[in-house]
């Protein structure tokens, strides 16, 4: 995410694009040659406890609430990030008619800013998950604010580059939260349910981008995204709330909150 997207910036102003996607296409026969040169060990017995989970993951999920939330706010999330990959190019070309090294320089500096907040998901794990899962999808979509403001490019490219740093941390994160809510025995079907489910997300999102942007504009289409992603985490930051009282009225005799969960329900009344 560094280092592709420089040269590629770099390429296409100089050679045609399509030689660029060429050479890129090498790469994967490259890589295919590797995949299929591996040898890897027999398969390990799979206990029929096992066998049974793995066949309903989706149905496990739906099973756990809180687990089918976070999915779904995770799936919405994927949604409305598809655009962006669609509209950002157009924005670059058709708003700003920059050549292809801006596009390159803000890929470049996004991926700068993912690998900077990767590096801090060991502290940020250390803080109550749910808010922090939730503050990253605010934080994401006001970095694509004044893309629909029209802001300078300066203001647009560090807004981008804070917005990598902001969701480079997500994916990590919303895979511990899973992990440290899904009973262990049935993590792996969960896991693996996740990820069939999250693939349609940024495609369809993708789709969308298109018409959107035909019809919007780029940037309108990037500020849209970025504000109908603040929606979708005020809408969850509600979600969880009503959740936490709900359990309360359930729960009338139960111990007062321990110090994190109090810590957790105040970020999270903070964030709405």
């Amino acid at each position: 995410m560094i280092a592709g997207p420089a040269i590629a910036g770099v390429l296409v102003t100089y050679v045609s694009s399509a030689l660029v996607l060429g050479l890129d296409a090498l790469t994967y026969v490259f890589l295919a040659v590797l995949v299929a040169r591996t040898r890897l060990p027999a398969a390990g017995r799979v206990s029929p406890v096992d066998q049974a989970a793995a066949r309903g993951g989706l149905a496990l999920l739906r099973s756990h609430p809180e687990l089918l939330g976070l999915l779904t706010l995770t799936w919405f999330f994927n949604l409305l990030y598809g655009p962006v990959e669609v509209a950002l190019p157009l924005h670059v070309t058709d708003d700003l008619h920059a050549p292809g090294t801006l596009l390159g320089l803000y890929w470049t500096l996004f991926g700068i800013g993912a690998v900077l907040g990767g590096l801090a998901v060991g502290a940020l794990r250390q803080l109550p998950l749910w808010p922090v899962t939730v503050a990253i999808v605010v934080g994401w979509g006001l970095s694509l604010l004044p893309f629909g403001f029209d802001g300078p490019t300066a203001v647009t490219v560090a807004c981008f580059t804070l917005g990598g740093a902001i969701y480079g941390p997500f994916v990590p994160l919303s895979v511990t939260l899973m992990q440290a809510k899904s009973p262990p025995q049935h993590l792996a079907a969960m896991l693996a349910a996740r990820s069939a489910v999250l693939l349609t997300a940024s495609p369809l999102g993708a789709a969308l981008g298109g018409p959107l942007t035909t019809a919007l504009g780029p940037g309108a289409t990037l500020g849209g995204s970025g504000l109908a992603t603040v929606a979708l985490s005020a809408v969850a930051c509600v979600v969880l709330l009503a959740r936490r009282r709900n359990q309360w009225v359930r729960e009338p005799g139960a111990p007062l909150q321990t110090d994190q969960e109090s810590r957790s329900t105040g970020h999270l009344a903070a964030i709405a």
